[in-house]
């Protein structure tokens, strides 16, 4: 059954629903979809004018595995499965197209900040196919690859970025990563099946307070007065979700907190023999040099950072308060290091690319939770490393509104702890303090 409308005496339209969720990225649709699925009444508030127009937007939409938890690994293998019967799990086809997911594999080179040795027995358990290449295999799979150790990171102006390699790598090859080819298109799909069981979206609408007394919630305002009635709601609002908390009164005494950080993901021509002829060229994660890479359709190469410890990173007080221009120095020391690993990429003189915002914990991990406030719940610290997760995380969320603490995979079978993901966790001492988790 859909959401109820009315309008009260004092011209105040009044909107009564089981569930309000704040925010209409690819987290927030999927926890629509999800609900409704289970015959709530939903409503979404977002402050875009479409579905995904945030930090959804701005990814890089890889699906990988290579986590430090099992929770993690567990979670995105599941995941992957919903990407490849995408059609299915909508439960049909979407007028506004399709997002479609590329299987073209995932590469993560060894380090000494995220071993593969930690990563195989992980594997193993979650029965994910895999191989280790050694240097000489890497470079007769990938053409153009440099085999070669530089670790640490280091940044481009330092003379021992140029020094000569100390050694070569070996890599974890995943056959079944790969990404998605659009990510906003992916959030409006999840969107468009919640509308069609029912869900109601409300856009261009902000939430300027949190209904109900210190131990209940009772649905949101927006700032056009509306109210949202509903004894649930979720905060999904991604780099804008720590503005959502301070209205509900909650998150001082957690062990986990969410920050925004400005990131940047520049565009280039692919180097040559990179892309095939058919798919794009697989995705990359180098560690070792921080950056991440990965093929696009017409030849492209997408190329991010990693978080390295020798680049600084940019946190933003507040993330309406953002520079949406690629950065020439960001450009030039992301794209050089990949041109390390690619001595044939070239590094074009002008910045192309995304500008977006994370909203990120400090282990890199997101929370999905229910909070100190009865009935509010948090699908937060999503950014960077969840989106691929998306066909999932609504599913976990149902789990985690019925105070359940598992969660059972029903692609793989596999059991994931929801402890693993609360907002008092013990911080993962196993994190790579990266995007990669």
């Amino acid at each position: 059954m859909g959401p109820g409308c009315d309008v009260g005496d004092a011209g105040i339209v009044s909107i009564t629903a089981d569930a309000a969720i704040i925010g209409a990225g690819v987290i927030g649709s999927s926890i629509a979809l999800e609900l409704a699925r289970d015959g709530m009444s939903v409503v979404v508030v977002d402050k875009a004018k479409a579905a995904g127009q945030g930090s959804t937007s701005a990814s890089s939409a890889i699906v990988r595995f290579n986590y430090s938890t099992w929770d993690g690994v567990a979670l995105s293998w599941e995941s992957k499965h919903g990407w490849e019967k995408w059609e299915d799990h909508l439960g049909g086809i979407d007028d506004a197209g399709m997002a479609q997911f590329h299987r073209v594999g995932k590469l993560a080179l060894d380090v000494d900040v995220a071993p593969i040795t930690k990563v195989l027995p992980l594997f193993d358990r979650a029965h994910i196919p895999y191989e280790v290449w050694d240097a000489d295999e890497l470079s007769r799979r990938i053409a153009g690859l440099d085999p070669g150790r530089y670790w640490p990171p280091r940044r481009i102006d330092d003379p021992e970025f140029w020094a000569d390699a100390h050694g070569t790598l070996t890599a974890l090859w995943t056959p079944d990563g790969g990404f998605v080819d659009d990510p906003a298109l992916a959030a409006v799909n999840l969107a468009n099946s919640a509308r069609r069981r029912g869900a109601q979206f409300v856009f261009g609408r902000t939430v300027t307070e949190v209904l109900g007394g210190d131990n209940t919630t009772q649905g949101v305002r927006l700032d056009d007065g509306t109210e949202v009635h509903a004894p649930i709601v979720v905060n999904a609002a991604g780099p804008w979700s720590g503005v959502l908390n301070q209205l509900a009164g909650v998150g001082a005494d957690w062990t986990v907190s969410t920050r925004p950080m400005r990131q940047e993901v520049h565009h280039v021509p692919a180097p040559p023999g990179f892309n095939g002829d058919t798919q794009p060229g697989p995705a990359i994660a180098d560690l070792d040099l921080g950056v991440y890479m990965r093929g696009t359709p017409g030849g492209g190469l997408l190329v991010g950072g990693t978080e390295p410890e020798c680049e600084p990173l940019e946190w933003l007080d507040d993330p309406d308060v953002l520079n949406l221009n690629p950065t020439t120095a960001i450009f030039e020391s992301q794209v050089t290091r990949a041109a390390r690993r690619f001595p044939s990429l070239g590094v074009p003189g002008k910045p192309i690319g995304i500008v977006g915002v994370y909203d990120v914990t400090e282990d890199w991990a997101p929370i999905y939770d229910a909070t100190e406030r009865p009935g509010f719940f948090v699908a937060i610290g999503t950014s960077g490393n969840q989106f691929k997760n998306a066909p999932t995380v609504g599913k976990v969320m149902s789990a985690v509104i019925k105070g359940e603490h598992t969660f059972a995979g029903p692609h793989t079978g596999n059991t994931i702890s929801l402890d693993a993901f609360s907002r008092n966790r013990l911080r993962n001492p196993d994190s790579t303090g990266t995007v990669m988790g």
